[in-house]
């Protein structure tokens, strides 16, 4: 019995199984060689997705040192500055954002999470760098105001609050941003003990929205017989900015109660708006 041709099939299906071994390897490493820069990337400490900038210690600290309190007989979360200024998550938050590529940041809701956690960090950077003071504006002189004083870098870039809020926010056209962006005063709107994401931002900013309007002290009353409404004076300050969405009672009816959403209705109402206490939202728990 002849058994060469048998050898010789048997050699040729070895040959055969060592190619696609060597170039199902070669494959794979291709693969890998491509997709390792963008795997770094979305692993990389600190970094977090690839298009988003990690807060993840300003979350923690944003539990850790805000709670709810009462300043001047108004409802309020208060900061404990004393404590969050010695906090290495805090030093580590502000160094990581002096390096951040802002070109990570690919929509809309990317951007506008980014900048209001970012105004909030430097607003409570201002207080911490000058704490203890009686208000945020105390960091400021008769010839600067404190908004327009650098307060933090990003991306190599120093930025004030004033170009954050009115260069870079404001032109984004979301006017929720007023009760979002905290300016470490007790008539601002709460300082949220959760990060802005750009996946539940618009949930967030309703919520925001809907807290600082329930709050008499610094948000919104109307008077017992419904015919004066006393607003926050973020309201006058930004009117324009509600103008696009039909006027401030009209953009604000919706987040109040049925029952404060007929007198905002009302056409006869008159409109008030509250003195502002720039007493800073500090605590010392």
């Amino acid at each position: 019995m002849n058994i060469l041709p048998a050898i010789t099939c048997l050699w040729k299906f070895k040959c055969w199984q060592i190619r696609e071994l060597f170039r199902l390897r070669f494959m794979l490493v291709m693969i890998l060689a491509i997709s390792a820069p963008t795997l770094a990337l979305a692993q990389a400490p600190g970094n977090g997705p690839v298009q988003s900038y990690d807060f993840s210690d300003w979350d923690v600290l944003l539990k850790k040192y805000v709670a709810p309190g009462t300043i001047d007989g108004v409802r309020l979360n208060t900061v404990n500055y004393e404590k969050l200024k010695t906090d290495p998550a805090f030093s580590r938050l502000i160094e990581g954002l002096k390096s951040f590529s802002l070109a990570r940041l690919k929509t809309h809701e990317d951007r506008l999470a980014f900048w209001i956690n970012v105004y909030n960090v430097f607003a409570v950077k201002m207080v911490t760098d000058n704490y203890p003071l009686e208000s945020i504006k105390d960091v400021g002189s008769l010839f600067k105001s404190v908004w327009k004083r650098n307060a933090g870098m990003v991306g190599g870039k120093e930025y004030t609050l004033y170009e954050i809020e009115h260069e870079i926010l404001r032109k984004m056209g979301e006017p929720r941003i007023h009760v979002a962006i905290v300016c470490a005063s007790v008539s601002c709107p709460d300082l949220a003990t959760d990060v802005y994401k750009a996946e539940r931002l618009s949930e967030q900013l309703d919520a925001q929205m809907k807290g600082f309007l329930a709050n008499p002290g610094k948000g919104m009353r109307v008077d017992t017989g419904g015919k004066k409404v006393f607003l926050s004076k973020i309201f006058d300050w930004f009117e324009n900015d509600f103008e696009s969405r039909g006027g401030v009672l009209k953009f604000i009816r919706p987040y109040v109660s049925a029952k404060d959403g007929q007198a905002v209705g009302n056409p006869g109402l008159h409109i008030s708006y509250m003195d502002y206490n720039w007493r800073v939202n500090g605590s010392s728990r």
